[in-house]
């Protein structure tokens, strides 16, 4: 079952990634276009275009950054003048943040002419062309994630990265506290980052001005890494399973058992979802814990509901066989 209730949340949406911040980054010598360096990436994925220069553009990707190795400069080469004129000019087109040249190669005289007409940059590196992919692949994918910002506290409880929420003066703080005491690991207080780096793996971490920092209310803002040492504090977790804590509404009907699980939607990905009724009395950092460790049993393949269940369903069958 899927569940939402009202934390606040911030949409980081349109990331974009410049061509000026890939020359940093990369160490690039720029060889043309220079005045075409906030031509913007909104894509992690390369192309280099060998079918292109075949003269077959009716799937061109013309948006990604274009990666020319030692492969297709050789073709171009070989082309007759005319033609490699052609189609190197069918290869800029508009939306194309950039070319890149590996190895070090000279960049072809048409290649230069046709893209200072369009100010697209032409860029070359020393790398070879599979490892550098690789690189900027890896490094758009981080930079161009789909992002957002939660309301919570982030820890990491036994390996396991929980995202406990709550409306302001739950107790979630406190609980925080309580739970780094007894030797688990705080990542982020108050406003979590959330990045979803792959399909179904969301990573939290504190935004730089918070990061170690945890706020009590009346006791004010303390230092957990300078008060509990760096052990009892990690900058970003996986995140696994969220706790959302409330206030005890005696006309809800709280799960007993744990069969029913309920899931909670963080940008593309839905993750198992915990509600914790708050009232006095209730230990919410050892009911945190137990949940965790609950947790982690299920992902071994026991799941302490269900096994009752069976029981009970074979005892209500069978009467006599009360074992």
């Amino acid at each position: 079952m899927s569940f939402y209730f009202g934390v606040r949340e911030v949409w980081v949406m349109g990331k974009r990634v410049t061509v000026q911040e890939i020359v940093d980054q990369f160490d690039l010598e720029i060889l043309r276009g220079e005045d075409g360096l906030d031509r913007q990436l909104i894509t992690s994925d390369l192309y280099r275009p060998g079918l292109e220069l075949a003269g077959f553009f009716t799937y061109y990707p013309g948006e990604r950054l274009q990666m020319l190795g030692r492969t297709e400069l050789t073709f171009i080469s070989g082309l007759p003048k005319n033609l490699r004129r052609e189609r190197i000019e069918q290869l800029c087109s508009e939306d194309i943040p950039c070319f890149c040249i590996t190895r070090g190669q000279e960049a072809p005289e048409e290649l230069l002419i046709a893209t200072e007409a369009k100010g697209i940059p032409v860029l070359r590196t020393a790398s070879a062309t599979t490892r550098f992919t690789s690189k900027v692949t890896s490094y758009l994918e981080k930079r161009l994630a789909p992002t957002t910002v939660l309301h919570g506290v982030l820890l990491d409880i036994y390996g396991v990265g929980v995202l406990i929420t709550g409306c302001s003066g739950i107790g979630k703080s406190e609980t925080a506290l309580e739970l780094v005491k007894l030797g688990h690991r705080l990542v982020a207080d108050d406003a979590v980052e959330i990045h979803q780096s792959e399909a179904g793996s969301l990573v939290g971490h504190a935004p730089e001005l918070i990061r170690y920092l945890l706020e009590i209310r009346g006791l004010g803002i303390i230092n957990v890494m300078t008060l509990f040492g760096a052990g009892a504090v990690r900058q970003y977790k996986r995140i696994s399973m969220v706790c959302h804590l409330e206030a005890w509404k005696e006309d809800r009907q709280y799960d007993r058992l744990g069969l029913d699980e309920e899931k909670m939607k963080i940008i593309d990905t839905e993750i198992p979802l915990l509600t914790v009724p708050v009232r006095p009395g209730r230990n919410l950092s050892v009911i945190i814990e137990v949940a965790v460790m609950n947790f982690r049993l299920k992902r071994m393949g026991y799941h302490a509901a269900q096994t009752f269940a069976q029981k009970l369903n074979q005892s209500l069958l069978d009467p006599d066989d009360l074992d």
